[in-house]
């Protein structure tokens, strides 16, 4: 059991496919800030960590193009899964990733406000730490600049330096961190 939680939207059109959560380009990015920032690999990351999501199934595509973000029915509908996993887990860190599962936790307006702070959360009765994440979709360009680029890494090394992080990722095949550049 882990006692980290990482939590996402919902599954893409390929996870289904491929058996995987974060199993496309959206993953490829998100291990690799996991990677960069704290030197555990993706596979030591799929091993060690817990990954859930605010809703089971992949909700579809829009009409524009790109997933469809769930409506308010389809979270209501999977809100127990997670409650249940929070409740038999009680994970220690939950790493909530993308505005809707950071929803899910806290109120808030804007990413600005929460992505690099680590906040106290609730859920199902049971307190943790929570460190949001911005939604590594290639969609979305803020956390590739500023200041999106900054609270990100400053976010990462608040996962790295956790204590249940470190537990969690202790005696799995890690890397020596990358210095990011400036």
């Amino acid at each position: 059991m882990s006692p980290v939680m990482l939590v996402g939207q919902a599954p893409g059109d390929k996870e289904p496919k491929l058996g995987r959560p974060f199993a496309w380009t959206a993953g490829k990015t998100l291990f690799r800030w996991f990677e960069e920032a704290a030197g555990l690999d993706e596979a030591g990351f799929r091993e060690q960590i817990y990954m859930a999501a605010v809703c089971r199934c992949f909700p579809g595509k829009r009409p524009a193009g790109g997933d469809r973000v769930p409506d308010r029915d389809e979270i209501a509908t999977c809100a127990r899964w997670l409650d249940r996993e929070i409740e038999l887990l009680r994970p220690r860190l939950v790493l909530p990733v993308g505005k809707l599962a950071i929803e899910q936790f806290t109120e808030y307006t804007r990413l600005e406000e929460l992505v690099g702070q680590k906040l106290k959360a609730t859920r199902c009765g049971h307190e943790f730490d929570l460190i949001p994440l911005p939604h590594p979709s290639g969609a979305s360009p803020w956390p590739r600049v500023e200041p999106g680029k900054t609270l990100l890494a400053k976010a990462l090394r608040l996962v790295a330096r956790h204590e249940a992080f470190r537990e969690a990722s202790h005696g799995t095949p890690t890397r020596q961190p990358r210095s990011r550049k400036p």
